[in-house]
């Protein structure tokens, strides 16, 4: 049933490999270039997503909403607790470890493929989707690893759990994402990559992770406003 997800965890493993050990070789300067090139990109690409929102009111309710139940929470000292001790472990700081986590996982689950690639496979299909994605993440993965460090090789873990948990509801509610809550999410990620991108060419210092409640928020707003129709 996870074949599509357990085939893209294997491509970014690999080509996470793949660009640590280029990252090892290479001069601090060229990696300095790599990570403002990924920054720009980030920033982008997150702009495309962000545009696609159908009801902009409901990305800005989610990221409202979100935001302060991730500051309740405080995800983003949890977070950094978890990323500076795998950070030490590998040698690398813990902002940068959660920079490259956070970033390969919203540039490889936030877009509409993900959610299609899971309800496609849900439904008993050949993942055809996912071996497309598992291609483009596979080569991604080189350069955010190669830029960003250890942090993408660890997004392998909220990958798995965020595209198996969609293909598993898939299975048992068939095509149950409509188009409207595909946008959102997607839109609401994207601008979620807006700010990352920010914070990895350090023009900003927006806390993202406790942000991120505002993807699953999203989902109940999207549900909410077309029950009440």
């Amino acid at each position: 049933m996870i074949t599509g997800t357990l085939i893209n965890v294997a491509a970014v493993l690999v080509g996470s490999l793949i660009g640590l050990t280029f990252r090892s070789r290479l001069p601090e300067r060229f990696v300095t270039i790599l990570f403002q090139g990924i920054g720009l990109f980030t920033i982008v690409l997150g702009i495309a997503m962000a545009i696609k929102a159908q009801e902009w009111i409901l990305v800005i309710l989610s990221l409202i909403v979100g935001g302060l139940l991730g500051e309740l929470l405080n995800l983003e000292k949890f977070f950094d607790t978890l990323a500076s001790s795998a950070g030490k472990r590998f040698k690398q700081g813990g902002a940068r470890f959660n920079e490259g986590l956070l970033t390969a996982f919203l540039l490889f689950c936030m877009g509409s493929m993900t959610i299609l690639g899971a309800i496609e496979e849900g439904l008993g299909n050949s993942p055809n989707l996912y071996y497309i994605k598992s291609l483009m993440d596979g080569i991604s993965s080189i350069a955010l690893a190669s830029g960003l460090g250890v942090g993408v090789l660890f997004s392998i873990i909220p990958l798995f759990i965020y595209q198996a948990g969609l293909t598993v509801l898939a299975s048992f509610f068939g095509s149950f994402m409509p188009e409207l809550m595909i946008n959102g999410i997607s839109a609401t990620g994207g601008v979620l990559l807006v700010g990352l991108g920010l914070n990895i060419l350090k023009i900003s210092t927006i806390k993202i992770l406790n942000l991120l409640p505002s993807l699953i928020i999203v989902v109940i707003a999207t549900l909410l406003f077309i029950a009440f129709q």
